[in-house]
């Protein structure tokens, strides 16, 4: 048994540039584990508190040395001496010296960057891959509630255009994405995004729109006169790619509605004019956008409250389309009962920020699998080089995980590691 000898916090840096928390766990064998917090700009408000120094000399108040000092401090003299292997008890203990809802004593940066730190040691005492470890995590927390994957590889859900809060508001749609569903292999997977991804950019560019510049998750972040050509231009980019829309790659969106309801109205633009739709037009403007474009998944196509709607946009395209809880669900398990008692959803999104601890994000996965939905793992706009999520996804066999565009480094970091995973896996 490895035992946890010190914790150490760090401030570093995200994609972005914002400070996030970095924390190292060592044990007493020498098993070192390393884990960095993502962050996301556009957040639910059900999602645990990241907490932030306020001080604005500092990174415009947004540093994290509270957080720091709480690792280096109360966490650490918490789990010093704790088997590593231990997760539920590990995350157990963060959840209780916390004390709070949403771990904003703490802070839920402190408190993911503690309990990811804990799984990759442990994983390191027993010289097995992440994902390994990981499952046999799965393996325990499944048993008798859910039926245990066996580990797979997910489908990629790559940006292609963004939107939203990723990309400075230039579309009302968060993000426009591809999913390479007829490719044979990861590998296959990967090249059919990047080839879709090199001529989006020269159909962009051609046509007189901004071809070079990224949103935050590194998507295509032109500004385009609606969120119907967004669409338009990453079908024509599949097809200049040599690939057919609807068979070889399919159409995922991220709505992200709760950022353009104002608590009763949907207010969006459409052919260059902005319109005003109440609960059951959005339905219907989601409807024909599903009709018209070979989409497969849509993601927060309602407002996170907005919950009698999404029952019923469940039951009118469910049994055709993948739609997927983010901001509705948070990766809590509390709203994801909801979600699926009022059938209010059949997928749901996993952050592991969202929640705080890579425990309760297993129970979230089990809850969701005994359900039947499908799980989508999750990156943040505000990434890192941490690669935690690729061995997540792998080890819960996830039906599909959303990592970002195919270019900028924390990114790749991630494509690349799932390429090494799946090596392991043959």
């Amino acid at each position: 048994m490895a035992t946890i000898a010190e914790l150490r916090g760090r401030e570093v840096l995200d994609s972005r540039g914002w400070p996030t928390v970095e924390v190292d766990l060592r044990c007493h064998d020498g098993a070192l584990g390393r884990a960095i917090v993502p962050s996301g700009a556009s957040t639910g408000a059900a999602e645990a508190h990241e907490l932030r120094d306020g001080d604005a000399k500092r990174h415009d108040g947004r540093g994290v040395l509270r957080a720091v000092a709480h690792v280096d401090g109360e966490i650490a003299a918490a789990l010093r001496g704790m088997d590593v292997a231990d997760q539920a008890a590990i995350d157990g203990r963060l959840i209780e010296l916390d004390g709070t809802p949403n771990k904003s004593r703490l802070g839920a940066n402190a408190v993911l960057g503690s309990s990811l730190a804990a799984a990759h040691a442990a994983a390191a005492s027993q010289s097995i891959p992440l994902w390994r470890h990981l499952h046999r995590l799965v393996e325990r927390s499944f048993a008798g509630v859910a039926p245990v994957p066996n580990p797979a590889l997910p489908m990629p859900m790559t940006n292609a255009i963004s939107g939203g809060l990723h990309a400075g508001g230039n579309l009302d749609f968060q993000d426009v994405l591809v999913m390479p569903v007829g490719a044979t292999s990861l590998a296959e997977a990967l090249e059919w995004i990047a080839r879709t991804y090199r001529r989006l950019g020269e159909l962009l560019s051609a046509a007189g729109f901004e071809g070079r510049l990224v949103g935050d998750e590194g998507g295509f972040g032109p500004r385009l006169d609606g969120n119907e050509q967004a669409i338009e231009f990453v079908v024509r980019a599949i097809e200049a790619a040599g690939l057919s829309p609807g068979d070889d790659v399919t159409i995922a969106l991220d709505v992200a509605a709760t950022h353009f309801f104002d608590g009763h109205r949907y207010n969006i633009r459409r052919g260059g004019q902005r319109e005003s739709l109440a609960s059951g037009d959005m339905i219907d403007f989601i409807d024909r956008i599903a009709k018209r474009f070979p989409i497969a998944s849509i993601e927060d196509p309602l407002a996170e409250e907005d919950w009698p709607a999404w029952t019923g946009l469940t039951a009118k395209l469910g049994e055709k389309l993948q739609i997927v809880g983010d901001d509705l669900i948070a990766t809590n398990p509390k709203r994801l009962q909801r979600a699926i008692d009022e059938r209010a959803a059949n997928a749901a999104l996993i952050k592991l920020n969202q929640i705080g601890t890579l425990s309760e994000t297993l129970d979230a996965i089990r809850l969701a699998r005994s359900a039947g939905f499908r799980c989508v793992v999750s990156a943040r706009s505000g990434e890192t080089e941490d690669t935690t999520i690729a061995d997540l996804a792998v080890a819960t066999a996830a039906d599909q995980i959303k990592i970002g565009s195919i270019v900028r480094g924390e990114r790749l970091a991630k494509y690349n590691r799932l390429l090494r995973i799946a090596e392991e896996l043959n």
